[in-house]
């Protein structure tokens, strides 16, 4: 089980890769515009991701308090990370302690607190007994991360890193995801009774990151309603995918 799970999270997370492939056409980068639609379409399907694929199983597991206690701790989780760890977006800027570190590295924390939470929520998902859900976070996780590599490897570019160091750089964003999964499907095998717990944490984590992270950033050059469409969108591809399986 937990093998499987990490080896799922891992090709899920390895999706972000596909996203690297425009870059070789692109080089020039992409709008302002373009980008906000990515994060929107995006953080639509990690939206919905947390709603059907894992808090709304964790209710119905455990009931509504014991997966609201798990969710806030999720949720209390992140905002603590993401107040204390210093990292940079590349639109909003810096965030957290004031730190002397290259940008790159600033860059890469932030994309790791988006990540962990994504690749711990496919680890987790894995240990449904209902396997069409399982797959469906599975699938639309990697669908999400696709755009997500492209927003990862154009930004970066058009700061002026070569295409080798972009792929590099995607690359451990990437590697993140089976991490986050290893971590998650552990807990869930080792403790028992644990698993509506870790679902509603981890839909607590990704509604942190979406709400607090991806949603300002996608509206943060003046596109919020191409962001908000795009999320609109993704919501539904996700709302689709968790059906399609049944």
């Amino acid at each position: 089980m937990i093998l499987k799970a990490t080896f799922i999270s891992f090709l899920s997370g390895m999706a972000t890769m596909l996203g690297v492939i425009p870059i070789f056409f692109l080089r020039k980068g992409i709008s302002h515009r373009s980008y906000s639609a990515m994060l929107g379409l995006s953080g639509g399907i990690m939206l919905s991701a947390t709603f059907f694929s894992l808090l709304i199983p964790a209710m119905e597991m455990k009931g509504v308090y014991f997966a609201i206690s798990g969710f806030l701790t999720g949720v209390l989780f992140i905002d603590i990370v993401a107040r204390y760890i210093p990292h940079e977006h590349f639109f909003k800027g810096k965030e957290g302690p004031n730190i002397n570190l290259k940008r790159i590295f600033l860059f890469m924390i932030a994309i790791t607190i988006h990540n962990f939470p994504e690749g711990m929520s496919v680890g987790v998902g894995w240990a449904l007994t209902d396997r069409s859900k399982s797959l469906a976070l599975a699938i639309g996780i990697g669908i999400q991360n696709i755009p997500e590599g492209l927003a990862i490897a154009l930004p970066l570019m058009a700061l002026g890193y070569s295409i080798r160091y972009c792929i590099l750089m995607t690359f451990l964003s990437a590697i993140v995801e089976p991490i986050g999964g290893f971590i998650g499907i552990s807990l869930v095998t080792l403790f028992n009774g644990f698993l509506p717990f870790a679902l509603a944490f981890a839909s607590g984590c990704m509604f942190f990151v979406i709400s607090g992270e991806m949603i300002p950033e996608s509206h943060e050059k003046g596109y919020g309603r191409i962001a908000t469409w795009s999320l609109v969108i993704g919501f539904a591809i996700m709302m689709l995918l968790d059906n399609i399986f049944k």
